[in-house]
């Protein structure tokens, strides 16, 4: 691999791996991200490639392995190019047909084609860009996930990448860069969104000479994918925002701070640091500038504690993942005592973009306090779950409908929870609300990192405290009082009324805690811990006092307070729930109406699930009392089965 001495060698460079490439030459971009490796994406472009060597098209066809593009719901998919013709749900059995006739006979596979819902004719969609999915996003950062391999620092440097480092080391000054971000009003994406130009500006002004920069990649939010997207399917627009950032603030070395559960984001983070190195952009005199950095990598033993900065330092330190009181923030005196500037992955993907295109770049986009784009994990009951990236002040219900297809099975929408489990869940009244740092707090949500949690009518709002508690509980490091003690205390009074132990002044119990917590926590997990409490409170104080007061659970969730029981003039003696209890506490036979013990009754729900719909025999009661069995006399049916009536 040659080194790169100077901006002009990078543009001749550059020029020389665009003039070798030809545009019209078929490429099938294949998703090897983790989401898609899962679906066995591995399998299917390993068929492949042994499908067009077998024809013949090795140096005629190119099958590249690519980061993800983020419609992870429906998985693997490939793009075509230059036609950009998108294939969804993948099989290694498709790759003879994709080559002979989309390749060779340039024929679309309707097949294999996104297919609208909701629609009389089956609309079929043929290019990535026209899905509604993607045409509804601003994919300014992820965008070009689907058109490199991010195991080759030629494809970052075919889409214009390390031209945003020349520009930073050779033609502007440290101070000009800080000033750069700040005015892009660009805050950061780990979730308190502080201006990351402030921040900066905080470290370049210390005299110190030995600074820190770091990257913080401990991604821990249950659902969140956003960062592990972003380093692995394009780890040198990391790399390039993290040296830019070095330059402004002095620093000369840098770490990626990465959950160990990230094996795929190591390695792609690890050759392209090999990779920059090589080409010179990391390293000693950085492009002729005289400019050295370097960029070790950590891997974290995966504390959800350690996304808070001072807990990320203290372990980065060898010592416990625990945080420490602030100030002094860690832009003044950080890793082992020095200045130190951590931001997330997101937020330093987002400086070349701001060094290339100006700073209007980013403030053209937003609202007022929050500028530019957002990328979310969109998961749960929505129809096109994964990676989505839209401009700040989208309303919640556009996300919701528009990128992710609206609610499965036509199901009526319930909430969403935005930021993390230290998020708030939000109803159907706020749905019109813009996503921003200030507009969600205002409800009782925070942004987060950009996790987004979409839940239906099925779904039991104290259970999803319950949940969110539980976690936290666990992942408390227990160095503060309030934090260790407050969550454990809401989480018990939570399982109680869960399990229909509730009793009267719980819920204003559970409002004194949850603001005790909050406001004598050390740090960021224990002052937003009780947002999950206070949000589902806020919005869903009926279902807390249906668990409490009538001891039902309206979801039909809390097993404590549910059971089932057979209708004896819908059952048709099938046997089918007989057949399918696992703890075989149904009792019946053929011509019998069946009964469920409810001694022996775990409360799965299998009989219920599995009972036909035509008959509709199994009923889930809550907060009643279950019938008394029918007498044994009376369960026999005379002369035919009920499956002959």
């Amino acid at each position: 691999m040659p080194r790169i001495n100077s901006p002009a060698e990078l543009e001749a460079f550059r020029k020389d791996i665009i003039s070798k490439r030809d545009p019209d030459k078929p490429c099938i971009a294949v998703c090897t991200g983790t989401g898609c490796l899962a679906l066995g994406a591995a399998h299917v472009v390993t068929a492949l490639k042994e499908e067009v060597k077998k024809q013949g098209l090795k140096t005629k066809v190119d099958v590249r392995e690519t980061g993800c593009p983020g419609f992870c719901e429906r998985g693997p998919l490939l793009v075509i190019y230059p036609e950009e013709i998108c294939y969804l749900q993948m099989q290694p059995g498709d790759a003879q047909e994709i080559v002979s006739q989309t390749i060779v006979a340039k024929k679309v596979i309707d097949r294999l084609l996104y297919v609208v819902p909701s629609t009389d004719k089956d609309e079929k969609i043929v290019q990535e860009s026209e899905i509604p999915f993607y045409k509804n996003q601003m994919r300014n950062l992820i965008g070009n996930n689907i058109k490199i391999d991010p195991k080759s620092i030629d494809d970052y440097l075919a889409v214009g990448g390390y031209s945003a480092l020349a520009k930073a080391l050779c033609q502007e000054t440290p101070e000009q860069l800080v000033n750069l971000v700040k005015s892009s009003n660009l805050r950061g994406r780990g979730g308190a969104g502080f201006p990351a130009g402030i921040k900066w500006e905080f470290a370049r002004k210390s005299a110190d000479k030995t600074k820190y920069v770091i990257v913080n990649a401990d991604e821990g939010d249950p659902g969140a994918f956003m960062d592990r997207a972003l380093l692995e399917g394009n780890p040198h627009s990391v790399l390039e925002g993290l040296t830019i950032g070095a330059y402004a603030i002095g620093s000369h070395e840098g770490y990626i701070y990465v959950r160990q559960e990230y094996p795929l984001a190591v390695e792609n983070a690890g050759i392209a640091i090999k990779q920059a190195e090589e080409y010179g952009f990391l390293g000693k005199n950085i492009l002729g500038s005289g400019f050295d950095f370097t960029i070790k990598m950590h891997q974290g033993a995966g504390a959800f504690v350690c996304g808070e900065e001072t807990a990320l330092l203290m372990s980065l330190e060898g010592k416990p993942g625990e945080p420490r009181p602030r100030p002094p923030y860690p832009a003044v005196k950080g890793l082992w005592g020095k200045p130190t500037n951590i931001n997330n992955v997101e937020t330093w993907a987002n400086i070349p973009l701001i060094i290339n295109n100006g700073p209007d770049f980013l403030t053209s986009i937003g609202t007022e306090g929050s500028k530019g784009t957002k990328i979310f994990s969109l998961v749960g009951k929505v129809n096109n779950t994964g990676l989505v990236e839209v401009p700040m002040g989208i309303t919640l219900r556009d996300i919701i409908y528009k990128v992710g297809g609206g609610i499965p099975e036509g199901k009526k929408f319930k909430a969403v929870q935005t930021g993390g489990p230290s998020g708030g869940c939000i109803p159907e009244e706020h749905l019109d609300i813009k996503v921003d740092f200030d507009e969600l707090a205002k409800v009782g949500a925070i942004m987060g990192s950009g996790g987004m949690i979409v839940m239906d009518e099925d779904t039991c709002m104290v259970d999803v405290a319950r949940y969110f508690l539980d976690f936290l509980s666990d992942e408390s490091c227990g160095k503060c009082s309030p934090c260790r003690e407050g969550i454990r205390q809401m989480l018990k009074i939570l399982t109680n009324i869960s399990e229909g132990k509730g009793r009267e002044g719980d819920i204003e119990l559970l409002e004194e805690l949850a603001e005790a917590t909050g406001d004598a926590s050390l740090c960021a997990l224990g002052r937003t811990a009780p947002n999950p409490v206070l949000s589902t409170i806020r919005y869903f104080r009926d279902e807390y006092e249906a668990h409490i007061k009538e001891k039902r659970c309206p979801a039909y969730v809390c097993k404590e307070l549910i059971s089932y029981y057979i209708d004896p003039d819908k059952c048709k003696a099938c046997m089918i729930c007989l057949r399918k209890c696992p703890a075989q506490a149904i009792i019946g036979g053929k011509n019998q109406i069946h009964v469920i013990d409810q001694e022996k009754c775990t409360k799965c729900g299998t009989c219920f699930e599995v009972c036909p719909d035509r008959f509709g025999a199994v009923t889930r009661l809550s907060g009643e009392p279950v019938p008394s069995p029918i007498p044994e006399e009376a369960r026999i049916i005379a002369g035919k089965s009920k499956k002959d009536e």
